[in-house]
Formats: structure tokens, sequence, C-alpha cells
């Protein structure tokens, strides 16, 4: 079989697609600053500051304390509570970035993506979503191995896991 030099270029996947994106959005994001903010001087509040800014295009209804649907998966009738950003899609997003923080040159050590405050901020959003819709949320304890997985699923990774807040 002869090789022709020529081989069509190859489609980037869906991961790789959007990874691009938001790494476009967060460095249009950082140039927009006032004063503008090299990647190199990036830091963990820079990249709260965007998850924050995001909130205002977010599609998922988050009931307010005072709300008399707080707590309710599904309200019965509309009401004022704002609209942010799910969690699962914060969640997603920093993977993503912090995947191409690194493959853009960042050293792990210095990765704003990989911060403690980061995981702080998406879990208390991933508790107050969880609360404002009734659903609970309680840590998964890892299962030590046993021959019961052998034959079935392993339920211990959550961090696999997808939610969906709509």
């Amino acid at each position: 079989m002869e090789s022709s030099g020529s081989e069509p270029p190859v489609t980037p996947s869906r991961y790789e697609s959007q990874k691009r994106r938001d790494w476009n959005t967060f460095g249009q994001y950082l140039r927009n600053q006032r004063p503008p903010v090299p990647m190199s001087h990036c830091s963990c509040n820079h990249v709260l500051d965007f998850l924050r800014y995001l909130d205002q295009f977010g599609k998922t209804k988050v009931h307010v304390p005072g709300c008399m649907f707080y707590g309710q998966p599904e309200p019965p009738a509309p009401c004022t509570c704002p609209l942010r950003q799910a969690w699962g899609s914060l969640d997603a997003l920093i993977g993503r970035l912090r995947a191409a923080y690194e493959e853009n040159g960042g050293s792990p050590e210095t990765n704003p993506f990989a911060s403690g405050a980061i995981r702080v901020y998406l879990r208390e959003v991933r508790e107050c979503q969880a609360k404002a819709r009734g659903i609970p949320y309680k840590k998964k304890k890892k299962k030590k191995p046993t021959t019961e997985m052998a034959g079935g699923r392993d339920d211990s990774s959550s961090s696999s896991s997808s939610f969906s807040f709509s």
C-alpha cells in the first residue's frame, strides 16, 4: 500500500474543539481586563472572577433561600430567581482549561485551574445548587475492593459522573 504525502487533515474531536474554544474565550477575558492580564500573571482569582462572570450567561434556575420553591426539584410555577451556570458545566470547563493550560506551555505547579480555591468554589456551587433544587448530594465513600465488584459495576467513582442541572 503506497502512502501519498497528502492525507486529509484530522478533524479535532468535540472535546478538543471545545477545549480550544474555552481556552480562547478565557484568553479573551484576560485581554479585556483593565489593565489586560498576561496569561503568565493569571492566578486562581482571575479564574474565579471568570467563573462568576460566566453566571450571567447561565441557563440553570437556582432558587434563593427565600423563594417558595427553594428545595423543590420541579417547581410548579415560574419565579424570579436568577439563572446561573450549572455546576456540571463549570466542572467540565475547569477540566478542559486545566488541560489546555498545560498543553499551552504552563507548568502543572503553576496551573491556576488546578488551585485548591477552584475546587472549593466548585464544591460550594454544587452544594448550593443541590440545596436549591432539593437534591441531596452526599459524598460517596470509597468502597474497598470486594468480590462483588468483579461481576458488577464500580459505583465508587463519583468524579467521572456527569450531573446535569437544567
